[in-house]
């Protein structure tokens, strides 16, 4: 238990140790292999705290020993730590790289304390079983990173990608904790399992005023106002303005990181909004079914996301620009998947559906997180994002192009990459759930943003060859990274029915009504045994 409570403030202490110790010690090197071994102890704690979940159920730990809902708790389930680990491993890679893409940077030691900070926000929102705090480990992982977007300060795109990335995600994580003003109001808590409980149980909640006798007005404001802090957090159309002119001028393991993991968490959030407090036998889906109005919203958001950010994908000559708008993509089929427990859809295939939007987070995290990762090298030989400039550069390195192409591949959805398999669970759960047309929107999505991924290959490889920069004997160790991470993506779809079967049981386990009743169980007897008897 002490690996799921210790984790995350950890980490920050171990990331705010590194600027007093850049008093005393000036070493470049020594904190490329102090970040290191921080980001690859954090990523086998977040493996051994998937094993124990596993094994023994849902975890709660209490701080300071304080029952819940009084107490800020963890609460760890396999969703949450599934998504942990990916975290983990993907920033283990990151920081890696970073050794590399960094060795000629200065303040190197402030690079690592906000990726350390980065790391210790993102795993804070995924294991806190509090609304509020995860309202406090939002904030974290914003203020680190803002300051990465805004790392090269010399650059004015730079400060101002970062300045409007602060100003509106402020504007967002103000409109949540606004959200959580409704909901304290209403439910006396914010522990997400008490809330969970008592969205279930209460036919009338106290001060939040109803409709038809039974829908909480209150509920109904907080929602959506936590709904929209969620999806601008994870740049879902048309709250995505913001990430094609952040993710472009951070540092590229940054945007790695930003791509592939801190967009994950407004999705993570809304499943748990959605599902785990709010879900299908919920104060909103009683009477009018204001619960699909909910996941309506979502789904036509998402559709507008992945056409808007395939389209806008075919128009980019800064392939770093290219790829952000990749992500606006993915995160369209992402929510549609999140989007499928209408009231009108069996079980079983809302179960699919969510188990094919969990598999897709994972394939798109892993490889977009090696798209940008491979990028940075080809950049740094061309000195130059433009894919004019890139000509042909792929020929000079073709073992990081083939990297390359493997992280292409996974994103279109190639078979037998891992794309296809999380695409085609999406795809047939909304065929199950009566919906096809939802379905033919996935092949369309998908059909456009071939386009812009061909664009880059077709540049990189087949265009007429330019004089780039000799790095040749300098990239053996982003080629080692690339080279794991492009094997990842294979083995994500070679394992696909053993990795089905495992993910389906991960949402059975963890938001499925059988998975919720589980949360809220571990929350009462984490209760029973702190709370002092007589």
């Amino acid at each position: 238990m002490i690996t799921i409570g210790a984790l995350v403030p950890a980490t920050i202490v171990l990331a705010f140790i590194i600027p007093l110790l850049s008093l005393v010690i000036k070493s470049k090197t020594f904190f490329h292999a102090y970040a290191t071994l921080v980001s690859l102890i954090v990523a086998l704690v977040t493996t051994y705290n998937l094993l124990l979940i596993v094994r023994e159920g849902t975890q709660v730990y209490a701080f300071g020993g304080w029952p819940p809902p009084l107490g800020i708790i963890y609460e760890v389930d396999q969703l949450n730590a599934v998504l942990a680990v990916l975290t983990g491993w993907l920033i283990f890679f990151i920081v890696l790289y970073s050794s590399w893409y960094m060795k000629t940077s200065n303040g190197v030691e402030y690079y690592y304390t906000l990726i350390l900070g980065l790391t210790a926000g993102l795993l804070g929102c995924l294991y806190t079983g509090d609304a509020f705090n995860l309202f406090v480990m939002i904030e974290v992982l914003s203020i680190s990173a803002y300051a990465l977007v805004g790392f090269y300060r010399g650059k004015p795109q730079a400060i101002e990608a970062a300045i409007k990335y602060g100003l509106i995600g402020a504007a967002a994580t103000t409109v949540y904790f606004i959200a959580l003003v409704f909901l304290y109001g209403s439910y006396g808590t914010l522990n997400m399992a008490d809330m969970a409980l008592k969205s279930r149980t209460v036919p009338y909640v106290p001060y939040s005023g109803s409709v038809y006798g039974t829908i909480s007005i209150a509920t109904l404001i907080a929602l959506a106002l936590a709904l929209w802090a969620f999806t601008y957090k994870s740049a879902l159309f048309p709250n995505h303005f913001w990430l094609p002119d952040a993710h472009p001028e951070a540092p590229t393991p940054v945007s790695a990181a930003l791509s592939g993991l801190v967009v994950n968490i407004g999705a993570y959030a809304s499943l748990r909004f959605l599902y785990t407090i709010f879900g299908d036998s919920s104060i909103i889906a009683a009477g009018v079914a204001y619960r699909d109005l909910f996941l309506t919203a979502l789904l036509i958001m998402g559709i507008g996301s992945g056409l808007v950010g395939g389209l806008m994908m075919i128009v980019q000559r800064d392939i770093k620009r290219l790829l952000a708008y990749s992500t606006v993509s993915h995160i369209g089929l992402i929510f549609m998947g999140i989007s499928i427990g209408f009231s009108s859809v069996p079980l079983e295939a809302s179960a699919l559906g969510l188990s094919g939007a969990l598999y897709h987070i994972i394939n798109h995290s892993v490889g977009k997180a090696l798209l940008f990762l491979t990028s940075g090298v080809l950049i740094s030989a061309a000195g130059s994002r433009d894919l004019d400039e890139l000509a042909g550069v792929g020929r000079k390195y073709p073992w990081v192009t083939v990297a390359l192409f493997l992280g292409f591949f996974q994103l279109m959805g190639l078979p037998p990459f891992g794309g296809f398999f999380s695409k085609f669970l999406l795809y047939s759960a909304f065929f199950k759930a009566g919906l096809p047309i939802v379905s033919a929107m996935i092949v369309v999505i998908s059909a456009i943003s071939v386009l812009g991924y061909a664009k880059v290959m077709y540049s990189v490889w087949f265009r007429p060859s330019r004089d780039v920069k000799d790095l040749k004997g300098q990239i053996s160790l982003p080629t080692g990274v690339i080279t794991l991470m492009g094997i990842a993506c294979l083995a994500l779809g070679l394992l696909s029915p053993l990795l089905t079967g495992f993910l389906s049981g991960v949402i059975d386990a963890s938001i499925m009504p059988g998975g919720v009743n589980n949360y809220v169980q571990a929350f009462l007897r984490a209760i029973s045994a702190l709370t002092p008897m007589g």
